[in-house]
């Protein structure tokens, strides 16, 4: 994997009086702004990434609203640079799809803490957040299940309606039980609160019938 730096993404260079967090989340929005994929957001043109990224933060201050600055930046980085490993780069299985995940997970781990050094990060914050990043102690670590609870509410709010034209009803029903469980009661309360119409609502009252 070829090395980055703070320069790849675009950042502004530490300066001696920057704080290292607005500087690490700058550096991370800087390569998020780099995906090619674009969605449109009332009318308005934006990469993908930047957007998911963004809706990350705000399903956080929903779910956390006094979340610490490194649960900010790891939930902030969630997808960091994926368009540059595409799914199918790995076998189009589900061991291929487990191990793709992996990869990922490792790969943009290894890159934030890169940007967070380059910040001014200490070592322990750099492992805390790359620990997070990886979803260690998903059912143990409370930060971790708040970073599961915001990725699982972000499918559900801007994903699932594509998701559900694209797959058969078993295996969309199937994912939604699953992305159920995964959710604290918290995350639920907050699922619930998502609008839904027509056929992604009449699937998820299906998939919590049982």
């Amino acid at each position: 994997m070829p090395p980055y730096t703070m320069l790849d993404v675009q950042a502004t260079p530490p300066g001696p009086k920057q704080a290292p967090y607005p500087l690490a989340l700058a550096a991370i929005d800087a390569a998020h702004a780099l995906d090619p994929t674009k969605t449109t957001i009332s009318g308005a043109e934006v990469p993908y990434e930047l957007h998911y990224a963004q809706k990350c933060t705000a399903y956080l201050e929903k779910r956390a609203p006094d979340a610490p600055d490194h649960l900010k930046l790891a939930i902030r980085a969630q997808h960091f640079r994926r368009w540059e490993v595409p799914r199918n780069s790995y076998p189009m299985t589900r061991v291929g799809y487990h191990l793709w995940r992996t990869y990922l997970k490792q790969r943009q781990a290894q890159l934030v803490a890169m940007i967070m050094d380059e910040s001014g990060y200490d070592a322990e914050t750099r492992i805390r957040v790359t620990a997070l990043m990886r979803k260690e102690d998903l059912k143990q670590d409370e930060e971790t299940q708040i970073l599961e609870d915001v990725a699982c509410l972000v499918f559900l709010d801007d994903q699932f309606a594509q998701f559900e034209k694209e797959h058969d009803e078993e295996k969309i029903l199937g994912i939604l039980r699953k992305t159920w469980g995964k959710m604290t009661e918290r995350g639920h309360e907050l699922a619930l609160q998502i609008p839904m119409e027509g056929r992604p609502k009449e699937l998820m009252e299906k998939a919590l019938a049982g």
